[in-house]
């Protein structure tokens, strides 16, 4: 099958929304030009049925109404910056405030609101642009990303790049829930997680970290081996009680920048093993504690709390409030380039 180009929907404004429909041997991705997001991954099971493991939407309205990013390329700043304030060439900027008291995915129209370019596509790859001009959400200068989708035999590849003319912050990530057993298969706390991490950012009740970064040793938060994801979500330990289960940052082990096996997710059910390969520094897993009340997913599935995962990789939370986590300023001059790719084998 060749790569496919066909309508979504039309937003109120009368912008067209596409889907793009890639492939690559048995395994299909569909990409929508809305918020760039992945709105079906379909691979196969260990008999070798078709299996969709990204939680989507069958409707426009349902992806404008829903809270949760599903799917989404999440920018300028992926994860929260306290009070939305950060202060950059002794410039202090005041974001939008859209979570709590704290700025979250890139404020009230992030990138995930956005309906992308498409800039060409081929049977198996897409490449999407955006510019976000200077000052849009409050952030400086004009900036110009690239975000490529490539579809092999093993995976999806999702390769970011990003310029701009001022100073700014960049953090660019991908918000793709995972449900390995199926998007419509319930809560996916049988299947197990391994995070190659020494270390995570803990967080107040805002979910800002407070700066230290911890130990995982003798903690829920050691995920150095693989475990069941639901064995210890609720455990009594006040990083999970304060999220309702797992929505932390962890900091990767390896070299940032490099392209390195960090995480690694499987369903019993389905034997549907992924490895997540990143140059990030960081990634945050989430359970999906928050799904409650969002619409009908694909085929009216009652997507729920827990029904996903997400493994998004990043630069810390609140990096420009913490001058001990990785920098995420983008300086003049410099490209932003990071990339993440899920396996499948």
């Amino acid at each position: 099958m060749s790569a496919t180009r066909i309508p979504f929907s039309t937003l109120p404004d009368g912008t067209a929304v596409e889907e793009l429909i890639l492939t690559s041997g048995a395994l299909r991705c569909s990409i929508l030009t809305y918020g760039g997001a992945i709105r079906s991954l379909v691979v196969p099971d260990k008999n070798g049925n078709p299996v969709d493991v990204a939680l989507g939407f069958d409707t426009m309205e349902d992806y404008m109404s829903q809270t949760c990013y599903i799917g989404a390329l999440i920018g300028r700043y992926g994860n929260r910056i306290a009070r939305g304030k950060f202060t950059l060439n002794g410039v202090e900027y005041n974001l939008a405030i859209n979570n709590g008291p704290n700025h979250l995915h890139g404020g009230d129209i992030g990138f995930d609101k956005k309906v992308w370019t498409v800039e060409s596509q081929t049977d198996n790859q897409v490449v999407l642009s955006l510019v976000s001009p200077n000052g849009e959400e409050h952030y400086p200068g004009n900036l110009t990303v690239i975000v490529t989708y490539t579809l092999t035999g093993e995976g999806l590849s999702i390769a970011y790049h990003a310029n701009t003319d001022a100073d700014t912050l960049c953090n660019l990530t991908n918000h793709c829930y995972f449900n390995l057993s199926g998007h419509d298969s319930g809560p996916v706390g049988d299947q197990t997680i391994s995070i190659a991490a020494q270390f995570y950012t803990p967080t107040d009740a805002g979910s800002i970290p407070t700066g230290e970064i911890a130990s995982v040793e003798g903690t829920p938060m050691d995920l150095r081996t693989p475990v069941a994801i639901g064995a210890h979500w609720d455990d009594d330990f006040p990083q999970l009680t304060l999220a309702h289960g797992y929505d932390h940052n962890w900091v990767l082990d390896g070299q940032p920048g490099q392209l390195r096996h960090v995480a690694t997710a499987h369903s019993p059910t389905t034997g549907i093993t992924m490895e997540v390969h990143t140059t990030t520094p960081g990634v945050q897993f989430y359970t999906a504690n928050y799904l409650h009340g969002c619409p009908l997913g694909k085929d009216g599935a009652p997507y729920d709390n827990r029904w996903a995962f997400c493994l998004e990789t990043q630069n810390f939370p609140d990096a420009p409030n913490h001058p001990n986590f990785p920098s995420a300023v983008l300086h003049v001059g410099e490209t932003y380039r990071e990339e993440t790719l899920y396996k499948f084998v």
